[in-house]
């Protein structure tokens, strides 16, 4: 099987123990690697919505706000910024629909045959961003729901807050959802010829006994993690870790994640001895990958508990 250094091509690019990150921008590259190259996709993307454009970054991080939502401080705990979805008018939301469309089918081209791909998306605009790929020709698997208190939603209407005490505008978010999705299946080919051949077609279980399943109960993403990597969308470890071994159903393969910010995608692949690679545009976002990979990948995570035990859903 070909390595992860294999893709570097002209590209500045770094090795890791397991993995390789590349600073490319990812239609780019994916438009120059081979064809039917990765056993997965795992990633967060962040690409056309328009909050992590650099410009409205630096007004949040300055705390004028932009298209952030510069919350107040409550109960004394200080509120992330979050982002205003909801900001994104008709022509911006064709443009986000298209470029999911697109890169949708670049993910399709370098994944093998019986590939999956794990999408992180929100409540807001999952349904855009997943008919888009479906229209982009991969096959709708379900979704993964990440049930995570956050501080998204549940908000009294702007500058009527005492108006109309008792209005949210939207619901209080406890879920994040991600997209499962998988590279048709050559006609002809059932699952267990797909693992056969490609090592591909189904996820890994956690076990004999139990499969991997839809929901996951996740913390949200501790401080000491944040502080390593200071990015907008930084997805705990625990969480990632479990994710990134469903996607290799034989325990073995290539993990690709082309939205690759801060590294915690590959520090979850790392972490595990999976081989990987990362492509990230942003110069900012790839230096300190280097920096923050290999201390992520380090870290202990809690044993986390079966991911349906927590839940009373009888």
């Amino acid at each position: 099987m070909t390595g992860p250094a294999a893709f570097k091509l002209d590209y500045r690019a770094d090795e890791l123990a397991h993995s390789l990150i590349v600073h490319a921008d990812c239609f780019e590259w994916l438009g120059r690697i081979s064809a039917d190259s990765f056993h997965a996709i795992v990633t967060d993307p962040p690409y056309g919505v328009k909050e992590y454009d650099f410009d409205q970054i630096e007004k949040r991080t300055n705390g004028n706000g932009g298209i952030w939502r510069i919350p107040p401080s409550f109960d004394g705990s200080n509120r992330a910024p979050l982002p205003r979805f909801t900001a994104l008018n008709q022509k911006e939301r064709a443009t986000l629909r298209r470029f999911f469309y697109e890169w949708g089918k670049l993910a399709g081209r370098v994944l093998l045959p019986g590939g999956h791909v794990f999408v992180a998306s929100n409540a807001f605009l999952s349904q855009l961003v997943f008919s888009a790929l479906i229209e982009s020709g991969l096959e709708f698997r379900g979704e993964l729901i990440r049930l995570v208190r956050t501080f998204r939603g549940g908000d009294r209407p702007k500058n009527a807050e005492d108006e109309f005490p008792g209005v949210s505008t939207l619901p209080r978010s406890s879920y994040e959802p991600w997209g499962i999705f998988r590279k048709p299946i050559p006609d002809g080919m059932k699952v267990s010829d797909c693992l056969r051949t490609y090592g591909t077609g189904g996820l890994r279980r956690i076990s004999a006994e139990q499969p991997f399943s839809d929901v996951i109960v996740s913390e949200r993403t501790p401080r000491h993690e944040r502080e390593l990597a200071n990015h907008p969308s930084l997805k705990p470890q625990s969480f990632l870790r479990q994710v990134v071994r469903a996607a290799l159903p034989l325990g073995s393969g290539m993990v690709l994640d082309p939205f690759m910010g801060s590294g915690s995608t590959i520090a979850a692949a790392e972490a595990q001895g999976i081989q990987s690679v990362g492509v990230e545009r942003f110069v900012e976002y790839y230096e300190m990958s280097k920096r923050v990979i290999p201390k992520l990948a380090n870290l202990a995570t809690e044993a986390q508990p079966e991911q349906l035990a927590l839940l009373d859903l009888t």
